[in-house]
């Protein structure tokens, strides 16, 4: 069992990743792993307004740059283990299944399971879907460029 107050570097990679997972490939791959625990809701799925800040030229001033659409979730296994889940968008069920898999994670005989079933396919398609907007970004890049006249 982890200690809930303890932020062990595993924990803060799988909850950065099932806050990002595509809901539906989520769900699709927890079916796959044949697990079905027993857990009560201690908070929500709840939807709500988070205040996003930003900086001036990336280091400078900070200032609200909008709200953006959070979901989150709190649930407890039947040993007691608590788990908890924040993600963009409306999407309840994915929030709960997510903070399922945290709690589920904490249990270190699972975690090795859940690791390599769930969340390294769930990373690995995050970064291809990040690789192809990088490509169709640079696909759109214009380089601007200044002729020197020969005024002096």
């Amino acid at each position: 069992m982890v200690d809930e107050n303890t932020a062990e570097p595993g924990r803060k990679q799988r909850m950065a990743v099932l806050a990002r997972a595509d809901g539906g490939q989520l769900r699709k791959l927890w079916a796959g792993l044949g697990l079905d625990p027993a857990f009560e809701m201690l908070r929500g799925p709840e939807t709500g307004l988070a205040t996003v800040r930003g900086r001036i030229s990336g280091d400078g001033a900070p200032f609200n740059f909008g709200d953006v659409t959070v979901t989150r979730a709190t649930v407890r296994l039947d040993n007691g283990t608590v788990g908890h889940a924040y993600r963009l968008g409306r999407d309840r069920g994915a929030a709960s299944l997510s903070a399922v898999v945290d709690a589920m994670a904490q249990d270190d005989a699972l975690a090795p399971c859940i690791d390599t079933e769930l969340v390294r396919p769930l990373e690995d398609s995050l970064e291809m879907r990040d690789e192809r907007r990088r490509a169709e970004t640079e696909a759109t890049r214009v380089d601007f460029f200044t002729l020197v006249r020969g005024d002096d």
